[in-house]
This record gives structure tokens, sequence and C-alpha cells, in this order.
């Protein structure tokens, strides 16, 4: 019974400290519309328009253009991009595709997801969707693993009549992460998140003068350090639970003391 309550008590302790890191674990609740999404879209990864995970960015263009956008994943996250694009009233068979890519401008495959659909003459529009890898604190050089930084968004038409080239369109995108938590930690991580004009950032700092980088946008909460995740505490929770366990197993096995049986030493 002694033994019991310790391990009750020493359960109930654990839990109670868990339930911080567990909350701060969950995701936090997306960025609303607050009429400050972008209205626009960038030609080329250099004027990519940056937008927010949780917004709901929009733009107008034609067939035939290149349209892209940018946001900040960082580690232990799983992106999810949704585009849907409004085709005009009439139109032949069109095909899109949506592709993403990393801080490198390295083509992440989606884990799943319809990235490239087609749509028929009289649809009025077309969706797409592409969850991507969970984004690893760092990879080996040699590695095609999403890692944390900005990701590029790239939207456009790859396959349609030539008589519906230029055709003007509507398009809406939303960047939206699941955060997977210590089941994707590793051990290590990178110097520097991979933005646009990180590096030139960094040598400005030694130097001491100021420098701004290409890409602004980054996490709510900032970069992660990439040590530290849930994981420490299940780990810190199973050891304890291990010592108990046999601390316990020793209580039951050592009986009451010297055997009656056994004369006394003399």
């Amino acid at each position: 019974m002694r033994i019991t309550r310790v391990l009750g008590a020493a359960l109930l302790a654990l839990g109670l400290a868990a339930g911080p890191a567990a909350a701060d674990s969950t995701p936090s609740p997306s960025a609303s519309d607050d009429g400050k999404a972008p209205t626009r879209a960038g030609t080329s990864f250099r004027t990519a328009t940056e937008i927010e995970q949780g917004q709901r960015a929009t733009a107008s263009g034609s067939t035939g253009d290149y349209l892209y956008w940018s946001f900040p994943a960082d580690a232990e996250q799983r992106p999810t991009v949704a585009a849907t694009v409004k085709l005009p009233g009439t139109h032949g068979t069109q095909t899109w595709q949506l592709d993403v890519y990393d801080g490198l401008r390295r083509r992440q495959p989606c884990q799943y997801g319809a990235a490239t659909r087609t749509a028929g003459q009289g649809t009025s529009s077309v969706e797409l969707a592409c969850v991507l890898r969970t984004v690893r604190a760092w990879s080996e050089p040699w590695a095609n693993d999403p890692l944390p930084g900005t990701y590029y968004v790239r939207l456009t038409v790859v396959d349609l009549a030539s008589s519906d080239l230029g055709q003007p369109v509507s398009t809406e995108i939303r960047v939206d992460s699941k955060d997977i938590g210590g089941a994707a930690a590793v051990d290590g991580s990178l110097a520097k998140p991979l933005v646009p004009g990180i590096a030139v950032e960094s040598e400005a700092e030694q130097d001491g003068s100021k420098s701004a980088v290409l890409s602004s946008i980054e996490p709510d909460d900032g970069w992660s350090s990439g040590w530290w995740s849930d994981r420490w505490v299940w780990t810190a929770i199973g050891g304890v639970l291990a010592a108990l366990a046999g601390i316990g197993g020793y209580a039951l096995t050592r009986g009451s003391g010297r055997p009656s049986r056994v004369p006394p030493s003399v």
C-alpha cells in the first residue's frame, strides 16, 4: 500500500509538470483575416508576396502568368498550402499546378494532396492542395528534407488551349500548419533559418552596421532553437517511472527480513 501511494503521488506530480509542456505544444490559433491580407502576387522568387500562416491572400492575374507567394515555416511544423483559382465563364480544358519550394529553392514534394488538377470546359473554379512533409530542424547536406525558413509557392497553368491564353483569373491562397511536436524532433539545428538575406544580416551584425533582410516574415513566436521539444518531457517521465518501478520491484522481492530458519551469525 505504501508503494502504491508513492507511485500515485509521483504520477500525479509528473502529470502536473507535463501539463504546461503539453499545452505549449498545442498549435496557436490561425491568424484571422483582418483586411491586411495581400491582394497581389509576385512574378518571381525575388518578388514573391509575403504572407503569414493563417492569412487568406488573393491576387488577380491572367492564364499563363506565374504567381508567387512566400511564407515562413519552422521546425516540427507540417505546412498545408491550399489554392483556389476562379476561372472565366468561357474557357477550354486547363491544367493548373501548385509548386512549393524551400529556402534553397528546392522543389518539395507533396506528402499528399492534389497539387495538379484539370478543369474541364465550363468549370468555374479549380482547387489545389499540397501537404508538405514535416519541417526538420536539421538534415544531412545531401538530403532534400524541408528545413526551417522561407518557403515559396508558385501557381500557374501548365496546359491550356492557345485561345485561353491571357484570360483573366482570380486566385486565393492560404497556408496553415500542424504542430507535430517531439515526434519529429531531431538532434541538431541549423545555425540560421533559410531566409533570404540572413547571411548578409549576420555579417552586418558582426560589423556593427545595419542591413535589411530580403525577407521580413517569421513565425509569430520567432524561430525555434531546434533543441527543445516535448520529447524531453516524455523522456524524463519515462526515466522517473523506470526508477520508481525498480524501487517498487526491489521492495516487493526483498522480503520481510532474515528468514527464521537461518541461525544468527556469531
